[in-house]
């Protein structure tokens, strides 16, 4: 019942509205929640992460890990392993070189001139926002090799970053497929991504299958258990053995596990995987701020770059781009962008973001064009177009089906959408960041 009495004293202050200054500083995260993750991160009673120091102990230590990475990665080093395994890929290798040394590869001021029409004029874009011309996937050496037979005899440029999908396995024991690689793209003056084995589709959870269970991988691919750990010391074997400097990332343990091995001084680095689903700002910021948050004192991270979902829109680009350059990560964080997809198996077709790209370039630095199909026009014409799902068949496999021919047409269909790029580009005076042998300009 209420009280009939009449108030006595000051009237009660009526509650002031929340302004968006104050909304915003309720986001600062205290002093305090620093502390206990510090307090955390380095208790020695942390066997989750006390797992991850055992591991780099078991190799040598930081210091050790990246001595080996740096000798097996040495190109007189790979050279001589070819020929003690009597890799029929040497001999390519050899002629890779002298193709550099003659420079018998287009220059890019040259490739402008063609484009243009006249004498070559620098881009209007200054070289902080270059975009970079990135295939997927150098599946096989023999590929690389064809692929700069005619990049030499078209005048065309070769990528200046390569992703590869081959088992690891497979590829270090078939003839020095993979010390070749890694000697080729050296050679050539590009970055390569490794897809390790250790990815979640490998077995490692028991209860899913083939497309009869494909719904249980939905909400990214997983690597259950001590698959993380699995991940991270398979990365650490290529890494010393074979001189593979960066690996892909599709999954949130394994990203936080790569982090912590550079954190402990392994100067290993990665890219995530589109699979990851960075589809949106807040998604971008999440990953972001990871590697914000577990950089080295200078500042460092090993997060190379990240693939953005095939939804993302140029909005969504441009907002993340605002939250990388306020991170302070705009330098060391690429933006990778699928321009092109294989015709099958991933998405609805025809999937063609070449104008969007033009539109992007010109305010978004540090990105990557990346091409994993041909040009739609082209592919709904092959007898076989490229397919996502023959990134997974075995060599002796597609040999046996008589495939081979098909997978090098549909992979320097690839190299011919990344030349279209090269050209757009060039008409649109935005710069581009090809393989070294290119020259600058």
């Amino acid at each position: 019942m209420n009280d009939p009495r009449p108030r006595t004293g000051p009237p009660r202050p009526r509650a002031r509205t929340a302004t968006k200054d104050d909304l915003r500083r309720r986001l600062r995260i205290a002093p305090q929640r620093w502390r206990e993750l510090n307090d955390f991160l380095v208790d020695p009673a942390n066997a989750v992460l006390g797992r991850v120091v055992e591991l780099v102990e078991r190799f040598g230590g930081p210091d050790e890990i990246n001595r080996k990475h740096a000798a097996a990665r040495k190109l007189p080093n790979l050279l001589r392993r070819l020929e003690d395994e009597k890799s029929p890929y040497r001999a390519e290798l050899d002629w890779l070189a002298a193709r550099k040394a003659e420079r018998a590869f287009v220059p890019l001021a040259e490739h402008r001139a063609r484009v243009l029409g006249t004498p070559a004029a620098r881009p209007k874009t200054a070289r902080r926002s270059a975009v970079t011309l990135e295939i997927s996937a150098l599946q096989f050496f023999p590929w690389l090799v064809a692929e700069a037979r005619r990049a030499i005899e078209r005048r065309e440029l070769m990528p200046g970053r390569y992703i590869r999908v081959r088992c690891m396995k497979e590829q270090a024991a078939d003839r020095g497929d993979l010390p070749a690689v890694v000697a080729a793209v050296q050679i050539l003056g590009a970055s390569c991504v490794e897809t390790l084995d250790t990815k979640g589709t490998d077995g490692s959870n028991v209860h899913l299958g083939g497309p009869a269970t494909i719904t249980g991988y939905f909400g990214g691919v997983g690597q259950p258990n001590d698959h993380a750990l699995a991940w991270a010391e398979e990365f650490l074997h290529y890494y010393t053995e074979y001189g593979v400097s960066q690996a892909l990332n599709v999954n949130a343990g394994t990203i936080l596990v790569a982090y912590l091995l550079y954190k402990l001084g392994v100067d290993a680095t990665f890219k995530i995987s589109v699979f990851m689903g960075n589809d949106n700002p807040y998604s971008v910021l999440w990953t972001l701020l990871a590697a914000r948050l577990f950089a080295r004192p200078d500042g460092s991270t090993p997060l190379a770059g990240f693939n953005f979902a095939n939804s993302v829109n140029n909005e969504t680009v441009r907002q993340a781009s605002a939250v990388r350059r306020a991170l302070g990560l705009e330098k060391a964080v690429r933006f990778e962008h699928h321009i092109v997809e294989t015709w099958k198996s991933i998405v609805v077709q025809p999937y063609d973001r070449l104008d969007e790209l033009l539109e992007l370039a010109a305010d978004v630095p540090n990105i990557s064009a990346k091409h994993e199909g041909g040009v739609p026009a082209v592919e709904r014409e092959l007898e076989h177009p490229s397919d996502i799902l023959d990134y997974f068949l075995p060599k002796a496999e597609i040999e046996r089906l008589g495939l081979m021919p098909a997978l090098e047409r549909n992979y320097l269909e690839k190299h011919a959408a990344v030349n279209r790029t090269a050209d757009a580009l060039t008409r649109a005076g935005i710069a581009l960041v090809a393989a070294a042998v290119h020259g600058g300009g």
